[in-house]
């Protein structure tokens, strides 16, 4: 029987970089077909799991973390998003940051693709350097959708937890509350030529697409 409870811990607290998720063949014997995904899914599929419930609640900034640092697996950038080969992701945080130290907990030797990862604060946009993932975390509406038009014709992933996110022009929203839910703007990813993997669609809560909202969850 799968210990749905020790996956999730394992998800905040300890999963390798995607792809490399170490488990036992003998309790997940579909590990090979979905150990990529353990981090990110587990999350969206335990609604119900006191113990899922219980670290979502307890630590919401670890999850919001693990998500940012999975989407690097679940997303292929255009090759122009990076400099070089060898060049990390950066990742930005647009506005007041709520991750604190968490965020360098989470990203610390970790990689994808063999880059590493690198993290970058601003007030304003303008101070951030060209970044393959921007958190968008302003609290005012006005400067979500000046810096979320600023961005829409870059090869960015917008990610942010306003209940207009995906409307202002965000890529993906996350809300972390009782459970984890994910709302994706497929027209705006696909329009900067952002490729989303079908299982992240798959597990999404909203996708927009075409102009129009789909729920999927």
């Amino acid at each position: 029987m799968i210990d749905l409870a020790q996956i999730v811990r394992g998800a905040v607290n300890s999963v390798p970089p995607c792809g490399r998720v170490r488990t036992r063949a003998r309790l997940l014997p579909w590990a090979g077909r979905w150990a990529g995904l353990i981090g990110l899914l587990f999350f969206l599929h335990l609604p119900g799991s006191a113990a899922g419930q219980e670290l979502v609640t307890r630590d919401p900034i670890k999850v919001k973390a693990a998500f940012l640092r999975n989407f690097a697996h679940y997303v292929t950038w255009p090759t122009n998003a990076f400099a070089d080969d060898r060049s990390p992701w950066s990742i930005g945080i647009l506005g007041s940051d709520p991750f604190g130290e968490v965020l360098e907990k989470t990203f610390k030797s970790r990689t994808e693709q063999g880059r590493p990862f690198e993290i970058f604060r601003a007030d304003t946009l303008d101070k951030l350097p060209s970044c393959q993932i921007v958190f968008v975390a302003y609290k005012d509406s006005a400067k979500r959708r000046t810096a979320l038009t600023q961005l829409k014709n870059r090869p960015v992933l917008t990610v942010g937890d306003a209940p207009e996110f995906l409307q202002e022009g965000g890529i993906i929203r996350f809300q972390v509350g009782d459970r984890v839910e994910m709302s994706i703007n497929l027209d705006q990813a696909r329009s900067v030529s952002l490729k989303i993997q079908t299982k992240m669609l798959e597990v999404s809560h909203e996708v927009l697409e075409n102009g129009a909202v789909h729920k999927r969850r």
